[in-house]
């Protein structure tokens, strides 16, 4: 059972933590700031279960960072939507919230054991590759988590993963739909195609034209919607100078720090299981031979490799490695710290079963002196007195320009500089402009028409600014002298790549009724031709490819079928299907493949249609 554990926290559940842990490690814990302004927690409800303001917050700026990791360092962070952000991040909260109920009423469920033995074996959380609970106390420390709260979040993936499992797991296909994918998988086309090049030069264009799409388009011809704006902006660094630390503090986090340390234990057990095949009698008689034979002399390693029901663990001589507390059942626990090393356990019941614990060794933790921790206890003092510095000073600034008309008298409070940005327009521009919610503020209804100083906005962790718009520079109409190229450009390419469609509709209509030759050059463009192409055929323009294998089968050798396709630069892509290829049967190693590859699929899709009925039948506010 344990040994299932871990090869299934090798998949979902591993891939989880790993996920939870890149996404959450950097949290700052700034949405505090506006906690305190806010009149309501609720974000939204689920069936009478509320996902808080704050859960929101935490998960909008887990999948900005996650977004900020995937596309890269260099990635512009100002270029995320904040309003998309929030719609996303609280639909995969209703979506969680939905299925952690479908798994409470299906009835799934997750043992406080095997959560355990998640946790200790998790690459995460181990050094050298053993459990460390110096480190995992450390890791959930920088999730935010205690022990407690971390541990219910990770029961939670587990019994969503649960349920994705049992729904996506049980999809099926028959052998016809595997025979019928296989044919169409592994079919080829014999195919030519000829381009019908289009002739921008050949294309006259008079001012008329020109004046006459310029008067049909002219909303499209406007000066950008810009704005100027006035702001200021408060860093989190400016307060670092102006807080210090007491030693009574720093003794305080001194013990504070020292008291995470725990001994380590290592342990060995004989596990009997109790299960459908077991009844508790059984295995306590089969433990209790085990004991005795113990009691005769011999070795414990001996009889964990010949009788104990961890795999994981039964051919190590039932070694489990260091641990610390927390990490066991708290029956296993128990037992395991009443022993002396090389102490040997009663039988022991958990939800696995019967155990025999020994204990192999103990490990002390070294205690580091204050001189080596001081520097570290210091900046992080010295850094939560800032944090809290920077949430009144944000909390200051939001209030005050709140009650101002300008932001004279905010900058003065706070001994900051009035700054005034370039002209930008929606798309964003430089400096703060280029960050999306500035952009979503300076053009808010509350700010551009009615004047009014916007919310603290949080560029970044380490800084907020408050704004105002200083000029709206409405759209105006550009003059057609000033878009007369651009014009002429459009209409030339729509031009000759409706007249290189009309040249490709007439051949093609000719190479069907057998009035052109199918295989002669038309204006010194050759045929290319393609011998049993496969659907992912290289050197093949994916629309020509996609166009391709939508075709009809010739209905003879002689009769080929015909498309167009309209190229980038607006020349046509004559396609000529000479010929369909079918397959061999498919081996018994591809019908496997291909019955794995569609059953994951259905099953994807049934846990999909799952999803959506849970939605459909649920009642769902979002505030």
């Amino acid at each position: 059972m344990l040994q299932n554990i871990r090869d299934n926290s090798q998949g979902w559940i591993a891939k989880t933590i790993i996920g939870v842990i890149v996404a959450l490690m950097a949290l700052t814990g700034f949405d505090a700031i506006f906690q305190a302004t806010t009149h309501k927690n609720e974000a939204a409800k689920v069936n009478g279960e509320e996902i808080s303001q704050n859960e929101l917050s935490q998960a909008v700026d887990m999948q900005r960072r996650q977004l900020m990791q995937q596309l890269g360092k260099d990635f512009d962070a100002s270029l995320l939507d904040e309003k998309m952000l929030r719609e996303s991040a609280l639909k995969g909260l209703i979506d969680r919230k939905l299925l952690l109920q479908g798994a409470e009423q299906s009835k799934f469920s997750f043992s406080e054991a095997a959560l355990d033995q998640v946790i200790l074996q998790t690459p995460e959380f181990q050094v050298d590759g053993k459990f460390s609970s110096e480190r995992f106390d450390q890791v959930i420390r920088q999730l935010g988590y205690s022990r407690m709260q971390f541990r219910q979040m990770l029961a939670q993936e587990m019994l969503i993963g649960q349920l994705r499992a049992g729904v996506a797991g049980s999809g099926f296909v028959t052998d016809t739909e595997v025979l019928a994918f296989a044919r169409l998988e592994k079919q080829t086309r014999d195919f030519a195609t000829l381009n019908v090049k289009a002739d921008p030069a050949a294309v006259k264009l008079s001012d008329d034209e020109v004046k006459a799409y310029y008067d049909e388009h002219a909303k499209e011809f406007m000066t950008p919607d810009q704005v100027i704006i006035d702001y200021v902006e408060l860093k989190k660094s400016s307060f670092f100078d102006q807080v210090a630390v007491k030693d009574e503090d720093l003794e305080a986090a001194y013990q504070k720090e020292i008291a995470n340390l725990s001994e380590q234990r290592r342990a060995a057990h004989i596990l009997i299981e109790v299960n459908d095949k077991t009844t508790e009698a059984q295995a306590k008689a089969k433990i209790d031979e085990v004991q005795a034979r113990l009691a005769k002399g011999e070795k414990f390693e001996a009889l964990a490799k010949e009788f104990s029901q961890d795999p994981g663990s039964a051919n190590n001589g039932g070694d489990l490695g260091y641990a610390g507390p927390g990490v066991y059942d708290p029956a296993f626990e128990k037992a395991l710290y009443a022993l002396s090393k090389d102490q040997v356990s009663e039988p022991i019941r958990t939800d696995f079963g019967y155990h025999l614990i020994k204990l192999l060794g103990v490990e002390a933790p070294e205690v580091p002196t204050l001189a080596s921790l001081k520097d570290k206890l210091t900046r992080e003092l010295k850094a939560a007195q800032v944090e809290q510095r920077f949430v009144e000073a944000t909390k200051q600034l939001e209030d005050s320009a709140f009650e101002a008309s300008d932001l004279a008298q905010p900058a003065a409070d706070l001994k900051l500089t009035v700054h005034t940005s370039k002209p930008f327009g929606r798309e964003g521009g430089e400096g703060v402009a280029a960050n999306r919610a500035v952009v979503t503020a300076a053009f808010s209804p509350e700010v551009i028409d009615e004047g009014a100083n916007s919310t603290a906005i949080e560029l970044d962790p380490e800084t907020v600014i408050v704004l105002r718009a200083k000029e709206h520079l409405k759209p105006a109409q550009l003059p057609l002298e000033s878009v007369n190229a651009a014009i002429r450009t459009q209409l030339t390419k729509e031009h000759a790549s409706a007249e290189a469609k009309t040249r490709a509709e007439k051949l093609i209509a000719d190479l069907r009724d057998g009035k052109a030759p199918l295989d002669k050059a038309v204006d010194g463009q050759s045929w290319k031709t393609t011998e049993a192409a496969t659907r992912g055929q290289e050197g093949v323009e994916p629309a020509v490819l996609q166009a391709l294998f939508r075709m009809p089968k010739p209905a003879a050798k002689d009769k080929p079928t015909f498309a167009s396709v309209t190229l980038p630069d607006g020349s046509l892509m004559i396609v000529r299907l000479n010929g369909v290829n079918e397959a061999a049967a498919p081996t018994d190693e591809e019908k496997a493949q291909y019955r794995r590859f569609l059953a994951s699929r259905e099953g994807q899709q049934d846990f999909a249609a799952y999803r959506k009925q849970l939605e459909a039948q649920a009642e769902i506010e979002r505030f």
